[in-house]
């Protein structure tokens, strides 16, 4: 019989092959999650693919090694990408969201992943964004919401503000337009109150290095010493800053932010006050432009200057490009021992002093002369105060901070870049912020019971751009009794932002249809935290940040009993295409018109092939390019397969000790390469193997045939199902994961490196358990054209080499 994918595709995506996924505590559980899409109108491609793809075959490897599995799939619906492809066709976005969801769900289906869909959620759902308005209320009343009208970051083609982990570059992290700065009033989440635990809970999880170094930098812990300084002929009082205080005695000049708020009032009086506050202007407008790149250093003078409670002298304050108001206290003490500070002194003629030179005596006199910029405060040695004289600086670190603050110099303060979450989003499509204004009370949040704020029905949904949402142009819905005195109140018009219902949306999988709560405690002590979680690395500072707030939120009101979502994440690479629009080899994009459409992919080769190339095409950390000629492979990997194993002379009842030998190696190795997250390399092992049984007519027994096509169904699972069914009369979700006969599986060839005086010539595979002699004879033949003379001495390392003395 041939292999037509199509039926049997069809035939076994139309099966059920799991039941509603239910706690079962006689099993260990293993909660395999990805991130969920949000329904765009374009539809998947198949970079979407290969996330999907590759954790459907870890919720396979788990619940054929008899793991409870839950493996759910939602949507992200609310939020800019949906109401911007709405706003684009001109359809609701109500209506248009579930248009799209219907069309990912029937391209997901293709897959063949083993999703539960009875645990299908929807971020638009009012069943469901209840509870997101519910746990909004928790953050409200635990002090960690609050009202303000500050300057947020504002997208002039989104008409809506954005947090800053949303821009990038000075772009709108959505749509690629420049973001402008607006003071608007808004909702903001007090994430910074979390900086300490979100970085500590970083060590615990197994990510990778690269998302748990951006965490790290987006927090941006430091520490430092403030220093009280009066300025001269002011009644001012600077807190000023300094994160390398281990050199704290080689401080001669100050700089502000040109954003400080006591700018203004620092400078009155002086002759070039508006000379100054110009030159703030430029150096602002520069940063939001993108235009002031870090390695610039401008500044000007204030005329002003402290009066130095360490060295009693008087600083010069500048005002500088490169000095932030939210890093430490926005003005900062600088010395010869910062490469910005640096290059800024020199630029401007500011005196400096050194007091950390390296050990080396050539490099300390460049250091001394101020020909070069020396900042290593760990093995630096200091030269100042006298007290540390000699010793490095990083051995004394603890010391200095009690020396100034015996001295009475300065006090310890932590700081963090991060900054407080803006939650508001003056857009129609997203959940209702539950809150009332009340001209009497204040603000009054709206009573659980009467949870959810729903969004109303509307015609008109299209941002204003004014700074309110569209919401607020609704008396009818705006207009209502104050829950608390009954008097006249209006709701708040602003929307959360996309990322609310996606910070908690694996809690609710569990239970998505669960009434009177958001999840069940029962369903957290098992299923929770996540054990793999697969997505984008893009999602870095975003979703992946905001949802571990949450957690830590619920956690420490008592609702949860732990406080990280997700255990083990791995961050599948993007696959990339040559653009014929831009001449490279981008990520898919339908701008770039290289999108490759996965329905026609599974139409002409099938889903298995497609699973197979997608898992083949490199390691699934990194990035790769998609080559149309790599399905036609799997395709004949698939045929080759299929007419080896429907060959009636292949199945006996008991194979040869060779080819027992050569199955069990091969299924050592695939195993193992999935277990190091190598799908790629375990397909070339199922290759090879195929390439050997078929080259040296290889039998296989039942048993073996059986735990081929097991091994092989995390990969092709309709391939699978339909020989297991046909060959064996057995259903593939009632077979269990193959044991590996390790003796069997033992590797008796080793690879030994030929040498001739030294130099490599070569490599054999030899039995490692031939001799010397025999290996000295084999070798000798490999390397014959190489040994012109006689042989003065053989030197011969075990499992290693051997290196003939000519």
């Amino acid at each position: 019989m041939s292999y037509d994918f199509k039926s049997i595709e069809k035939k076994w995506q139309s099966k059920p092959e799991i039941e509603p996924v239910k706690i079962d505590k006689s099993k260990p559980k293993f909660y395999c999650l990805d991130m969920f899409p949000y329904p765009s109108g374009s539809g998947l491609h198949v970079g979407h693919w290969r996330g999907y793809v590759l954790s459907d075959v870890y919720a396979r490897m788990k619940l054929i090694e008899g793991y409870n599995v839950l493996h759910p799939m939602g949507w992200d619906a609310f939020g800019l990408p949906a109401e911007n492809d709405a706003i684009k066709k001109g359809i609701h976005p109500e209506i248009n969201t579930a248009k799209n969801i219907a069309n990912f769900k029937e391209q997901l289906q293709d897959i063949h992943a083993i999703y539960d869909w009875s645990k299908e959620i929807n971020t638009t759902d009012p069943d469901y964004y209840k509870w997101t308005q519910w746990i909004f209320l928790q953050m409200f009343k635990a002090g960690l919401a609050y009202e303000s009208e500050m300057p947020i970051n504002w997208c002039p083609s989104c008409k809506t503000g954005l947090a800053n982990e949303e821009v990038v570059n000075g772009e709108c992290e959505r749509c690629g337009s420049k973001v402008e700065e607006k003071k608007i009033r808004q909702w903001v989440l007090k994430i910074t109150d979390y900086a300490q635990k979100l970085l500590d809970g970083l060590d615990k999880l197994d990510w990778p290095e690269k998302v748990k170094t951006m965490q790290r930098n987006w927090i941006g812990k430091s520490e430092g010493l403030v220093f009280s300084s009066p300025v001269k002929d002011s009644d001012l009082v600077l807190q000023t800053f300094n994160a390398h205080f281990e050199a704290f005695k080689a401080d001669t000049f100050v700089v502000i932010a040109p954003d400080h708020p006591l700018i203004e009032k620092l400078i009155e009086g002086v002759n070039n006050r508006d000379e100054i506050l110009e030159f703030c202007d430029d150096i602002l407008k520069k940063r939001q432009q993108n235009r002031h790149e870090d390695k610039e250093v401008e500044g000007i003078f204030t005329g002003r200057y402290i009066l130095d409670p360490v060295s009693e002298k008087e600083l010069p304050i500048w005002v500088a490009s490169f000095a932030i108001k939210d890093y430490g206290t926005g003005i900062v003490k600088c010395s010869a021992h910062d490469e910005r500070d640096f290059k800024f002194a020199k630029k401007y003629n500011i005196p400096l002093k050194v007091v950390l030179i390296p050990e080396d005596p050539e490099k300390a006199k460049k250091v001394i002369n101020q020909e070069e910029c020396y900042i290593d405060m760990v093995n630096g040695i200091l030269l100042e105060p006298t007290e540390f004289k000699g010793r490095r600086a990083g051995d004394v670190r603890a010391d200095i901070i009690k020396y100034c603050e015996i001295k009475d110099f300065a006090k310890i303060k932590t700081t963090y870049k991060l900054r407080d979450w803006v939650f508001s989003r003056q857009r129609y499509w997203g959940e209702p912020i539950p809150l009332v204004h009340c001209t009497h009370c204040g603000v009054v949040p709206v009573p659980e019971d009467q949870l959810p704020v729903a969004l109303p029905k509307v015609e008109k949904y299209e941002p204003t751009g004014t700074g309110e949402s569209p919401l607020a142009a609704i008396e009818s819905w705006v207009n209502v009794k104050c829950p608390k005195c009954g008097g006249p109140a209006k709701r708040e018009t602003n929307t959360m932002p996309q990322w609310a219902g996606s910070c908690w949306y694996f809690l609710r999988y569990p239970t998505p249809d669960l009434k009177t709560e958001p999840f069940s405690k029962e369903a957290m002590q098992y299923w929770l935290p996540v054990d793999l979680y697969v997505g984008g690395i893009e999602h870095a500072i975003l979703h992946l940040l905001y949802s571990r707030f949450f957690i830590k939120v619920l956690h420490d009101l008592g609702y949860l009993s732990f406080d990280e979502p997700f255990t083990h994440l791995f961050n599948q690479g993007m696959v990339c295409k040559y653009s014929d629009k831009t001449g490279l080899v981008e990520k898919m994009s339908k701008s770039k018109g290289n999108v490759v459409n996965p329905d026609e992919m599974v139409q002409e080769f099938g889903s298995d092939a497609l699973r197979l190339y997608i898992l083949f095409m490199g390691p699934p950390e990194l990035d790769c390019e998609w080559q149309d000629s790599g399905l036609l492979g799997m395709k004949r990997f698939l045929n080759k397969l299929w007419n080896y194993l429907t060959d009636p002379k292949t199945i006996v009842e008991d194979e040869s000790l060779e080819s027992k030998k050569r199955f069990n190696s091969f299924l050592k190795d695939y195993q193992e390469r999935l277990d190091h997250f190598k799908p790629n390399t375990a397909i070339s092992a199922a290759m090879e193997w195929l390439n050997d049984a078929v080259s040296n007519d290889y039998k296989l027994s039942k048993n073996n045939l059986e735990s081929l096509l097991v091994a092989l169904s995390l990969l092709i699972p309709s391939f699978s199902s339909e020989l297991l069914e046909k060959l064996l009369n057995k259903n593939l979700f009632t077979c269990f994961w193959p044991q590996v006969d390790e003796k069997l599986a033992a590797k008796t060839e080793i690879t030994i490196a030929i040498q001739v005086n030294g130099k490599m010539r070569g490599t054999i595979n030899i039995d490692k358990n031939l001799n010397k002699s025999e290996i000295e004879k084999i070798a000798k033949q490999e390397v014959e054209k190489w040994i012109s003379g006689d042989i003065k001495k053989v030197i011969f390392v075990p499992g290693r080499l051997i290196n003939f003395i000519i």
